[in-house]
């Protein structure tokens, strides 16, 4: 089952298709290439990925020792290379980036530590295949050392929560150094100098094995079963971009992505590649999962990396959300589809929806400035406009600018 750079693959003959698949096919691009013609399937993959400098993006050969990693582990791995324009007096800045996705290892009944570790051993492989495909910046997905718990309300999942120089970020900090790679670490942070405060917390460790600094998640959603206010409150960290040994990069942590302001911020920041790791379900936000992000890109004129958890989730006892929905113990399915977005509207294929995979692009950062020089979008945006409006409506006697027709209540 294991397959690379968007090959199709399906469940097996006379075997049920897993969950999360559609109809046995690991993601819609791969369902589309089995069943179209070629001369078809181009045409759709244009309209659905776009062109990368007039070209559909090209795949990357990686090495033999990922690949037979992905067939051992059983994780979907994929990579793409974005091009830029030649120039005259800049050499390419060319960077390979990779995303990780991933389930829980073993059931939430287990013990704490038990289920820890497991994910760091099911991570472990999947870090050897970027380090030895020659990642240089890799992102994990949000809270990636613990089931997505939020939705239970219960308590008892703080203690998953570690400080900034825990036990995940020394297993990682080793790893970093290890493959010389920047490596974003996800977590349920706990703030030991700040009353044990608990927030979600993007960890960014250096190649050289050091904390870089930390951003915490500024959007908390209360829709449906994230229950995430009941454990965290919005971060306090602003919107900062790390200058990194490979660029700048921005995390903007799962609900924020359906904020374009916080997209926006990082731009202006000086980000060259947003990370977007997050942990959401097919029937809540499938929809927008591939726009958000390509949106942000274009708008924004950076890369976009969006990572999603797979599998679903089961916990031990059942739990309402105030929605009018019958109790339930599950979530709901993870569906993974972790991809790339680059500033010129192209993107790459989705990861599986139901297995753990590892997506690797190679950016040439050249691009960012490229696009902003094409379709000056920041040179048109209008900032004094929006900035007075929005200093106007953070007033309590706002008045909103609407203009109404003189005769809206005359009879025709």
């Amino acid at each position: 089952m294991a397959s690379s750079n968007g090959k199709a693959a399906q469940a097996e003959e006379g075997k049920a298709a897993p969950e999360g698949s559609i109809g046995g096919y690991e993601s819609l691009h791969r369902l589309l290439e089995a069943n179209l013609s070629p001369e078809l399937f181009q045409e759709a993959s244009r309209l659905l990925l776009g062109l990368n400098c007039a070209r559909p993006l090209e795949a990357i050969a990686l090495p033999e020792a990922t690949m037979t990693l992905a067939e051992t582990h059983n994780f979907d791995v994929q990579a793409f290379c974005f091009s830029a324009d030649k120039e005259f007096l800049r050499q390419p800045r060319v960077v390979r980036v990779g995303l990780i996705q991933n389930s829980i290892a073993i059931p939430t009944t287990c013990h704490f530590s038990e289920q820890k570790k497991a994910i760091m051993d099911k991570i472990r492989p999947i870090v050897d295949a970027a380090g030895a495909s020659g990642v240089n910046i890799l992102c994990l997905q949000e809270a990636w050392t613990m089931p997505f718990a939020f939705c239970t309300r219960e308590k008892r999942w703080c203690e998953f929560a570690e400080p900034v120089n825990g036990e995940s970020t020394q297993f990682l900090q080793e790893l970093a150094q290890k493959y010389n790679m920047v490596i974003v670490s996800p977590i349920l942070e706990r703030d030991v100098n700040h009353g044990e405060t608990i927030w979600n917390t993007a960890v960014i460790i250096g190649n050289n094995g050091n904390i870089i600094g930390i951003h915490r998640k500024n959007h908390i959603p209360r829709v449906g079963d994230f229950n995430e206010s009941t454990y965290y409150m919005e971060g306090n960290t602003g919107h900062p971009v790390f200058e990194t040994a490979y660029g700048k990069i921005g995390i903007n942590i799962c609900y924020g992505r359906h904020h374009p302001l916080n997209w926006l911020a990082f731009g202006l920041n000086g980000a060259e590649i947003v990370f977007n790791p997050s942990a959401t379900v097919g029937e809540l936000s499938e929809p927008m999962w591939p726009i958000e992000a390509r949106n942000a890109a274009i708008a924004n004129s950076y890369f976009v990396g969006s990572i999603n958890r797979v599998g679903t989730e089961v916990f031990p006892n059942p739990f309402t959300s105030g929605d009018g929905k019958p109790q339930h113990a599950d979530f709901g399915h993870f569906y993974g589809s972790s991809h790339f977005s680059a500033p010129d509207a192209s993107c790459t294929p989705s990861l599986s929806r139901y297995r753990d995979g590892l997506a690797i692009s190679d950016m040439n950062l050249n691009l960012c400035r490229q696009i902003k020089d094409k379709w000056a979008f920041r040179m048109t945006a209008r900032y004094d406009v929006y900035a007075s409006l929005l200093a106007e409506y953070l007033k309590p006697d706002f008045k909103p600018q609407v203009i109404v027709d003189p005769l809206i209540n005359k009879r025709a």
